[in-house]
């Protein structure tokens, strides 16, 4: 296997030390680029959260095994790189509402609660690479009352003036940081609720896709510019787009000027019809906007002790850890694509899976082939 750096990158592919992540192209394909320098594609895990493990089943285990967030943070950091996985994701998690909707888009609105972000000293603690979040509006497709800015007022500039000097101005400086993402997964096709900018409403499809690419253009030129200003150095990832839903036209090419990656949510079917579906539809929205791609949320999840009801294609964790070898392999090696971020941790009892059981082991009939995998991504490529 490839030997890698303390960032998880490899000295294969080779650039300038900047002292910061970015992006290069070498041969025709992109590449995300570490500190030093190395070439490096983020292999990420979402939804690291504390709480998962203070539950009455496990709170005992988390006082036992840790006993202190900052032993916490020391020991996933630990735990992630024997895995394999060099980027700590998304970190917010998903702890209340009815998953039985949640992949229903288009019908009854759902509302999932999240947790909140971890802190910046907790990434100091933790010291690996890291994506941040800054929330510019709650217009997710999983939240049940979504609040739609005026993109347009001076109250939204200020709102995102605000957002950047709070969050960037802590971690500009930082090397382990890669970027900021911005929405997770925003309803800019209508919000299964009916709720939607004030600006596109009442509008025909037509119209509608008119006004969409205004909106969206003010949208991210507001808190882009005030990235820029507190924080000149790290990427800009922006919306987690929704993949199962699909990505307007209108939106991709307003992000074009100031968005650095296209990063998309993507839970793709368990076969190869479903892998295949995926790619193609990566490979169409990346020839629209001519950014390289994060898979910025993909997972599956069988039947288990504690969730019985998360029934799937896949029998048991042996089978869900080749789906997440034949997933990525489908796209692994498109001269777009520089990572993905795979959900999640600790099982809880919303979500209702994850890499380790409700009691903090590792389900390791699905780590240890995926651990091999991770850690041979850069003979691949």
């Amino acid at each position: 296997m490839q030997t890698i750096n303390s960032y998880g990158g490899t000295e294969k592919v080779k650039f300038k030390a900047t002292g910061f992540f970015r992006l290069e192209q070498s041969e025709g394909r992109w590449m995300l680029v570490d500190p030093e320098g190395n070439g490096f594609i983020s292999v990420g895990l979402n939804h690291t959260d504390e709480t998962n493990l203070k539950y009455d089943h496990n709170i005992d285990i988390w006082k036992e095994k840790y006993g202190s967030r900052e032993n916490w943070l020391k020991s996933l950091s630990s735990e992630l790189k024997d895995w394999g996985f060099n980027t700590i994701g998304w970190t917010g998690d998903y702890i209340s509402g009815d998953w039985g909707k949640a992949l229903d888009w288009y019908g009854d609105p759902i509302n999932l609660g999240h947790s909140a972000a971890w802190a910046s000293a907790d990434y100091k603690v933790a010291d690996m690479p890291y994506c941040l979040q800054i929330r510019v509006s709650e217009i997710e497709d999983w939240n049940g009352q979504p609040a739609f800015p005026d993109v347009y007022t001076e109250e939204f500039d200020m709102y995102c003036e605000y957002l950047a000097r709070s969050i960037c101005a802590d971690h500009a400086e930082s090397k382990n940081l890669i970027g900021y993402f911005l929405v997770d997964i925003p309803a800019w096709i209508r919000h299964a609720t009916g709720r939607d900018f004030e600006s596109l409403k009442n509008l025909n499809e037509e119209e509608r896709n008119e006004k969409l690419f205004d909106v969206a253009t003010r949208y991210y030129a507001t808190i882009t510019k005030h990235i820029r200003k507190y924080d000149p150095n790290h990427l800009i990832l922006g919306d987690r787009y929704n993949g199962n839903k699909g990505i307007p036209a209108p939106v991709l090419e307003a992000m074009k000027p100031y968005v650095d990656v296209l990063s998309v949510q993507y839970f793709p079917g368990n076969n190869k019809e479903g892998y295949k579906e995926m790619r193609e539809d990566l490979t169409k929205w990346q020839e629209q906007c001519g950014k390289p791609v994060i898979i910025a949320d993909i997972g599956n999840y069988c039947a288990t002790h504690m969730n019985p009801n998360r029934e799937s294609d896949l029998n048991g964790q042996g089978e869900r850890a080749q789906d997440y070898i034949d997933s990525i392999n489908e796209v692994i090696n498109e001269p777009w694509f520089i990572g993905w971020h795979w959900c999640a941790h600790v099982e809880n009892k919303a979500r209702g899976w994850g890499v380790k059981d409700p009691y903090d082991n590792p389900y390791n009939e699905f780590i240890d082939p995926v651990k091999e995998f991770n850690k041979s991504i850069y003979e691949k490529i």
